[in-house]
């Protein structure tokens, strides 16, 4: 079969490819040069919005409303955005083997795609009970949330549950038992790394990248979940699994990508603060930096509080490392990045639990 080739191919159909292709455009792009390249049917949207507004019982998100870039207030791009830039959207198309040597990529159909530079975006794939043996873990109603298809067959569920149990309890290890009708599965992931196996340096269960995004093979990059790169701040190799680093780590990849195109053009390395949040109910936290250290509980966390607001520090050689923040502001939130990147000394942790947000906000 005769193959299709692209300047840039982007592997994989999440949030990073759409970042990176927004990302491709705003740096010059050419028609025909770029194709995504995804085994899920749509194109590429904001993937938090599955466990989240999704799920919502009242106005609940559905595509169009969440493709990239929306959630990080950029332009909403849909299916016709990218025909319009000139980039080809190959979905429903998963790739079975890939050949970095001979910069070829396979399709389950037999349809053959190369390219001269790749960028390594396929994320993680969850971990199934069926991993550890547990007992009962094919049975109905077990649902596991990652791709918009998921989400679909969750929601089908919980409208239909009245219809009769497939589960009817969980049993914990310590013996303990739960009635449910239905269980979600939330133990994590595992990086999608297994096409590149023998043909790629690997670390930390990654695909092993520099402050640039590039592997060990030429014209080949890898970002979000699946990329162990050089964390800057604290000096050491690290992998990441996070809607904010794989926008960011995307966008770096292909800055990278164009700066090789024009002779002598440089760009910064990667300098990333680590950050994860969370939203569910009424309860909205973030937090930023390492959580290693002795660690400095302060602020009102009692349920019964009208609006309860509390946080932790993480303390590590003397040295602030890592905040975490419930209920606050858009003004404490940017005080404790800025505290988490800037790591100030701290000597006494009784003062700095009395100071509490305070400590944040006057550095």
């Amino acid at each position: 079969m005769a193959s299709k080739h692209f300047k840039h191919v982007i592997l994989g159909g999440g949030v990073a490819a759409g970042y990176a292709a927004r990302e491709f455009v705003k740096l010059g792009l050419e028609a025909g040069e770029l194709a995504i390249i995804s085994k899920e049917a749509v194109a590429p949207y904001e993937r938090p919005a599955l466990s989240k507004a999704y799920l919502s019982p009242q106005g609940a998100a559905r595509l169009p409303g969440f493709h990239t870039c929306v959630g990080s207030g950029g332009e909403r791009l849909l299916p016709e955005w990218y025909a319009e830039k000139g980039i080809e959207l190959i979905l429903s198309t998963e790739i079975v083997k890939a050949d970095l040597a001979s910069k070829t990529l396979t399709s389950a159909a037999g349809s053959v795609f190369t390219f001269d530079n790749l960028i390594i975006a396929t994320g993680s794939t969850v971990i199934k009970l069926t991993d550890f043996g547990v007992q009962g873990a094919n049975a109905n109603n077990i649902f596991y949330l990652r791709e918009i298809d998921d989400a679909d067959k969750l929601v089908a569920a919980i409208q239909q549950k009245k219809n009769g149990k497939a589960v009817t309890a969980v049993k914990l290890k310590d013996g303990r038992v739960l009635d449910a009708d239905i269980v979600v599965v939330g133990v994590g992931g595992r990086p999608l790394t297994t096409l590149f196996k023998g043909q790629v340096e690997e670390e930390k269960g990654g695909i092993k990248t520099d402050g640039f995004f590039k592997t060990s093979v030429s014209g080949v990059y890898a970002v979000g979940d699946v990329a162990t790169f050089p964390l800057k701040l604290y000096n050491e190799l690290r992998r990441v699994e996070h809607v904010d680093h794989a926008r960011k780590s995307a966008e770096q990849a292909v800055k990278a990508i164009k700066a090789s195109e024009e002779e002598g053009k440089q760009i910064e390395e990667y300098d990333y603060l680590p950050y994860f949040y969370s939203r569910a109910f009424d309860l909205s936290w973030q937090f930023y930096g390492d959580n290693v250290g002795d660690t400095v509980l302060f602020g009102d966390n009692d349920p019964a509080s009208a609006k309860p607001k509390f946080g932790s520090y993480w303390i590590k050689d003397g040295r602030l490392v890592g905040v975490f923040l419930e209920a606050g502001t858009p003004e404490e939130n940017k005080a404790i990045a800025k505290i988490a990147r800037l790591q100030p000394a701290v000597e006494d942790l009784e003062q700095l639990k009395n100071e509490g947000l305070a400590f944040a906000s006057n550095v």
